[in-house]
């Protein structure tokens, strides 16, 4: 399937005009704060853009991070500006074409910037050792619709886990699928090379994370796909794929489950450009200024990560309360007839 990727994005594709599927973002759903590090981009570099989310989380200033699938370097250059000149951007790809886009506007966006903080080198996201990258040197690793076409998405996420250091964290958009894709699927050249024949479901990406190190990913936001080549409607028959960003941190104590210790955040405001609120995750919008209740893992992913310092928080570990309500799982057993139990707890 390498070769089969690297034809696809290298030499068939040509700009993201040239796609089947609405897998790719329009430029219309770029949040408003972002459109003006798209502009500094060079245009060719956009042109050859094929992500399908944002992969831009808060707070970057300063950060190292490293983005697997850099293809033509869109993405890289976005977060260049974020890092700033104390941070550094390295940019993983094992598409000549796409990476020659890449390194032939270094100097300009250098020059756009006013500092020269990226660089790219080609590989394999598989084969992370394999670059000379130091073990637990990452703030943040990115990726956007890429692991999807990855034959080995274990190693894929073994490898961000070891270079990611404690408290990082992998944030990145991908394609899922709402039940396991059919291996005629699977193979299909097409589809394959489109993000779908390769896609998870969703079920067994969650599976694939806890094997990994990542106890707990944290869905931050989805949209379904539309599939615009009406022969590969047909194709997929009833299956549905959706475009899904989520972040997993790189932390020790998390749990398989969202359990309640009675604790509490207090979000400071302090975030740049984000004064209002603070999103952790799709079921966290975090006001600032409010007691904001949060179960463990919650109150580790701000108290053990970069976010620490924007938060107060309330509460520890000593007492347990169960799961904590409206955040996931349900209790197995059936005790409706019991008269200790007055309600259910979600």
């Amino acid at each position: 399937m390498r070769e089969l990727v690297q034809e696809y994005y290298g030499r068939t594709l040509q700009s993201s005009g040239d796609l089947k599927t609405s897998a790719c973002c329009d430029t219309t759903e770029v949040p408003e704060w972002l459109r003006p590090l798209l502009v500094n981009i060079h245009p060719e570099v956009t042109a050859r853009y094929y992500g399908c989310g944002l992969v831009c989380p808060a707070l970057l200033e300063g950060c190292r991070v490293l983005d697997l699938g850099c293809g033509s370097g869109r993405d890289a250059y976005a977060l260049a500006q974020l890092v700033g000149v104390r941070g550094e951007v390295i940019g993983v790809d094992m598409t000549p074409e796409q990476l020659e886009i890449a390194e032939r506007h270094r100097t300009f966006h250098a020059e756009r910037f006013g500092f020269a903080n990226v660089t790219f080198r080609e590989g394999y996201i598989e084969q992370l050792d394999d670059l000379e990258l130091e073990p637990a040197s990452f703030d943040v690793i990115v990726s956007n619709c890429v692991v999807n076409l990855s034959p080995d998405k274990d190693a894929v996420l073994r490898g961000v886990h070891r270079f990611l250091k404690p408290g990082g964290e992998f944030y990145f958009a991908d394609v899922y699928a709402d039940r396991r894709v059919p291996e005629a699927l699977r193979n299909d050249p097409v589809l394959y090379g489109e993000c779908l024949g390769g896609a998870l479901y969703w079920n067994d990406f969650y599976r694939l994370a806890h094997r990994t190190g990542f106890a707990d990913p944290r869905l931050v936001d989805d949209r379904q796909l539309g599939i615009t080549d009406a022969r590969l409607v047909e194709r997929v028959g009833g299956l549905r794929f959706v475009s899904a960003t989520y972040r997993l941190f790189k932390l020790d104590g998390l749990e398989s489950a969202c359990e309640d210790y009675g604790q509490a955040v207090i979000y400071r405001g302090s975030v740049p450009g984000h004064p209002d609120r603070f999103v952790l995750d799709k079921h966290h919008p975090i006001e600032a200024g409010r007691v904001f209740p949060v179960c463990g893992n919650t109150w580790r992913m701000l108290n053990g990560t970069r976010f620490k310092a924007h938060f107060e928080f309330i509460g520890d570990f000593s007492r347990h309360y169960g799961l904590f309500e409206g955040c996931g799982g349900e209790l197995p057993f059936d005790l409706a007839n019991d008269t200790r139990v007055s309600s259910s707890c979600c």
